[in-house]
């Protein structure tokens, strides 16, 4: 069997360390370092070529996918009475995301020395939410936490699901969008010069609506460049502030009163927030210590800051249902809900099935919001194409009446 070279890190007397050794694979490598007395945390194939390191670096992105799948693997497995450290061990050798198997070797030597699960998934916040944490946490101090998981990994797939419909049902609008884009870009580019050209050689003044196209299909030569450039940073600026505070606040309410988009937008948030309170319930969360973490799911600050006003409510003593009745947003059939579960004592069952409730009013709506973009979609593209075609033939036309 041929020998390859392994980059591996490990921890040794508390302090990681990090190094490269060769092996047939890297089970073996694996085994070499407990062997040695070391607690291997991350081994990988080092690359041998600097564009192979860039293809490894560029795919070492956890998806939402892989870590819902990697939740459910290990609800499975401790609940099949394999240990923590087996289950995270098995699950890290077969995932094919790199950063998770980084993550999850980590979180395996965290657990070897003596943390807790939550504490170890702690140290990583950017793949594991305060929800899932809390969870964990409830799960692991009530001698549940097969069951805790199993919840967790549900609640992720309802929120993939839902998120995968509301994608697929965007694809379309985008894809013309982008076509249109690219098409009217390359008319006024290179099919408008060449009318230009003719124009100009038959000494002619042009049409009012002539002579604004080619002063754009001018501009976009010159400026075309820099305005790209503007477009680029401002969607730069975007990314990285977005989920600024200042911004949110500014942006958040406006996203909610979007025509038609903003009707979905808020269900989706309730949807999201709905599932994670009833999870929360269900492990044995209590509901203050829920409140105050499920606010951030829901993707929306105003959703958030009602939230947070409804803690407030709770935490003096008010009844969660009559504090959700008092913000308007929620609208008053979760509050209604919400008060016969907690008469019921089944407050879990009935804010999973609002959730499933705005589950299907959104995939419903999504396939509406469709329906109608299509058809204006087809009319704003052709009109802009047919506009175009218009102002480049206009001063043909009027030749031609003159001739005539």
């Amino acid at each position: 069997m041929a020998t390859k070279t392994f980059e591996y890190t490990v921890i040794a007397g508390g302090a990681t360390q990090s190094g490269k050794v060769d092996g047939p694979d890297a089970q073996t490598v694996a085994r070499h370092l407990r062997e040695s007395g070391l607690t291997p945390i991350d081994i990988r194939e080092a690359p041998t070529s600097l564009l192979q390191r860039d293809i490894n670096i560029g795919g070492s992105r956890a998806k939402p996918k892989d870590v819902a799948v990697m939740i459910r693997q290990l609800a499975t497995m401790v609940n099949a009475g394999l240990s923590l450290l087996q289950s995270i061990t098995a699950i890290a050798d077969q995932s094919s995301s790199l950063a998770l198997q980084k993550v999850l070797r980590e979180v395996a030597g965290d657990i070897e020395t003596g943390w807790t699960l939550a504490d170890a998934l702690a140290k990583h916040p950017k793949m594991f939410s305060p929800v899932i944490l809390a969870m964990v946490r409830a799960g692991e101090a009530g001698g549940y936490l097969d069951a805790v998981l199993s919840s967790v990994a549900e609640q992720l797939e309802g929120e993939l699901r839902l998120r995968r419909a509301i994608k697929a049902a965007m694809v379309y609008p985008a894809v013309v969008l982008i076509f249109a884009f690219f098409v009217v870009i390359a008319m006024l580019l290179f099919i408008v010069p060449i009318f230009e050209g003719i124009f100009s050689d038959l000494g002619k003044e042009l049409p009012l609506p002539t002579q604004i196209l080619v002063s754009l299909s001018n501009f976009l030569k010159i400026g075309g460049l820099p305005l790209a450039l503007v477009v680029a940073f401002c969607g730069w600026w975007w990314a990285n502030h977005r989920n600024d505070l200042a911004v949110r606040e500014k942006v958040d309410p406006i996203k909610l009163k979007i025509p038609l988009v903003g009707g979905l937008m808020l269900k989706v948030s309730l949807a999201r927030l709905s599932r994670s309170i009833a999870t929360m319930s269900r492990v044995g969360v209590p509901i203050v210590q829920t409140l105050d973490i499920v606010g951030e799911t829901s993707g929306n600050i105003v959703v958030t800051q009602a939230v947070e006003r409804v803690k407030q409510q709770v935490t003096r003593g008010s009844a969660l249902g009559k504090a959700i009745s008092e913000e308007p947003i929620f609208g008053p059939m979760i509050s209604r809900m919400v008060s016969v579960g907690e008469d019921a004592g089944a407050l879990d069952s009935m804010l999973e099935k609002v959730a499933e409730f705005y589950d299907d009013e959104v995939q419903n709506a999504t396939a509406s919001i469709t329906s109608i973009i299509e058809p204006i979609l087809i009319v704003f593209v052709g009109s802009i194409v047919g506009g175009i075609l218009i102002c480049l033939y206009f001063p043909i036309f009027q030749l031609s009446t003159a001739v005539e």
